[in-house]
């Protein structure tokens, strides 16, 4: 999801994933219009009523409107989204069955508009370190939500943070929690109110930047994903996606917190997990 990685692109395959992303896109689209039979009445829920429990104020309040723009900016870009067409199917299948949903999403970039689009009548946040890049990214596309996280790791101390978190009561499965969790380390402690307040029903991981020493890794980002899904009221699982797990870190922190055991399916470089809450899953992570 970094911007860093868009360069690496040949342009033959990036025009077929281009048309490929405006397929998935379009067929989003041609299936709200098909079952929409008046203008507040597709939900794949079939909770019209509920409607304004998803859409934000003061964002995108026309959901047909945001798939036709990310139809129009994929056709007509050649800046695509960092990860495969096989790669965002395997999310795509989820969230065409789930929206309306709540989506949080770790990293804002080029892709964020056909996530955005993807759950057009649901509420979809991302999460982005660097307030230059939310600028850059807000300016044309104004209607995405999207708050600034300042991380408290670097990829540096990945391995000295699994020994804290063995060590720190705060960190254990039993406890948690994030809010005001200044303790453990891997817990996001200063979020905003509504990632807080919101149970996340898909949780995608494609951030913050974890190719070198400095940077914040996703350490916090898995931890604090496990506990938010452990932390569930509703029914049902939590969908958790994890991207780039070729990586150490991420393949680490996967298995010490989004466990094997929830792993449902692995497609490239991204890995897909169904976390039950903690009544259902116990008192350990794994």
């Amino acid at each position: 999801m970094q911007k860093q990685c868009h360069s690496h692109f040949k342009p033959e395959k990036s025009w077929c994933l281009v048309i490929a992303l405006v397929g998935l896109i379009g067929g989003a689209l041609f299936i709200s219009m098909f079952f929409k039979t008046s203008e507040n009445s597709f939900l794949c829920n079939n909770q019209a009523p509920n409607m304004g429990k998803f859409l934000d104020k003061g964002k995108s309040s026309n959901p047909q409107q945001l798939q036709l723009d990310a139809i129009l900016h994929y056709a007509t870009s050649r800046v695509i989204p960092q990860q495969t067409i096989d790669e965002i199917r395997v999310s795509f299948d989820v969230l065409k069955n789930k929206t309306p949903c709540h989506f949080l999403v770790f990293g804002l970039g080029h892709d964020s508009l056909m996530w955005a689009s993807f759950n057009s009548r649901g509420n979809t946040l991302f999460l982005e370190e660097d307030p230059k890049w939310v600028e850059t990214i807000l300016k044309d596309a104004p209607f995405l939500h999207a708050d600034t996280v300042k991380y408290r790791t670097m990829l540096s101390e990945a391995e000295e943070l699994v020994e804290h978190y063995h060590k720190e009561p705060d960190c254990s499965a039993r406890k948690s929690f994030l809010r005001g969790n200044h303790r453990c380390k891997l817990a996001l402690d200063m979020l905003s109110d509504e990632v807080y307040n919101k149970e996340w029903d898909v949780i995608m991981i494609d951030a913050p930047r974890g190719y070198f020493a400095e940077a914040p890794g996703r350490m916090a980002a898995i931890y604090s994903a496990a506990v938010m899904a452990r932390n569930r009221k509703g029914n049902g699982v939590t969908h958790v996606y994890l991207h780039d797990v070729d990586r150490k870190v991420e393949k680490i922190y996967a298995e010490l917190f989004l466990c094997r055991k929830y792993l449902v399916k692995g497609v490239g470089r991204i890995w897909h997990f169904e976390i039950p809450p903690a009544s259902n899953a116990g008192n350990n992570f794994c």
